[in-house]
């Protein structure tokens, strides 16, 4: 088990595992046999980044049994979903900025990240693991008035892939099982989300296998798993919380 972060410092962009305060520098490709340099460095003295640079974060929707209840939905035969532009990831700490001439509700939503650790196609539940490299937080950011605006086409891509609408981070955990983590949201300290991973209906595996039947997947991906009641609106001056125990927390003020 450890936690990878991807950071600068002196210049330059580097990999490492945060272990307490200080951070154990490691060289070459996170995905192919990165080797630690004996280089420590402390936290306070480097600028955390995303901890990936993904090709693509793939969003799913209504994947929880009881956002499904509440709101009158049915389990989907196969995960719905949406992908979110490069231009939109943000690092922990980064603030989300509302997107120029947009005067409606921004609205949190919290959930869990897979990170895929290498090329994955047509694979099974079974065979997932070995293409999942570790789980990290995730804040799927949405401009949840630009959805319908347009009653000819609900617009998923506009509304969720803003500048700053894809926070992920701050760093990625190895070695877990997911499927006995919680997703908790605190906006300005105040729990708004608390639920199961349990709960989903597709559970990470299952995600990965049937994504992969569709596309192909990228070390670097990431699949962020949906989430579950509670989503609610973002206002200037606001900070917002993703937090799994084990994972980790991401936490964005809002500009």
């Amino acid at each position: 088990m450890a936690y990878w972060v991807r950071f600068a410092h002196a210049g330059r962009q580097q990999i490492g595992t945060l272990e307490g305060d200080s951070i154990q520098v490691y060289r070459g490709d996170l995905f192919a046999d990165a080797q630690p340099t004996g280089d420590r460095l402390p936290l306070a003295a480097v600028r955390l980044l995303t901890p990936v640079t993904p090709g693509k974060l793939i969003g799913l929707w209504n994947n929880f049994h009881e956002r499904a209840r509440a709101e009158g939905l049915s389990r989907p035969e196969h995960p719905l979903y949406f992908i979110k532009p490069d231009t939109c990831y943000l690092a922990d700490g980064e603030p989300i900025r509302r997107p120029a001439g947009y005067a409606g509700k921004i609205v949190f939503e919290g959930e869990l990240g897979i990170v895929i650790g290498k090329a994955c196609r047509g694979v099974s539940p079974a065979e997932a693991d070995a293409y999942i490299f570790g789980y990290t937080c995730v804040n799927d950011v949405t401009a949840r008035d630009l959805l319908k605006c347009d009653p000819s086409f609900v617009q998923w891509t506009r509304a969720k892939g803003c500048d700053s609408f894809g926070p992920f981070g701050p760093g990625i955990r190895t070695g877990i099982d997911p499927d006995g983590l919680s997703v908790r949201v605190l906006v300005n300290g105040v729990e708004k989300q608390n639920y199961p991973v349990a709960d989903m209906f597709f559970r990470p595996r299952e995600i990965v296998a049937c994504l992969s039947q569709d596309m192909t997947l990228s070390p670097g991906d990431i699949i962020s798993c949906g989430t579950s009641s509670g989503a609610g609106p973002l206002q200037a001056g606001d900070t917002v919380q993703v937090v799994i125990d084990g994972v980790g927390t991401l936490s964005n003020p809002v500009a």
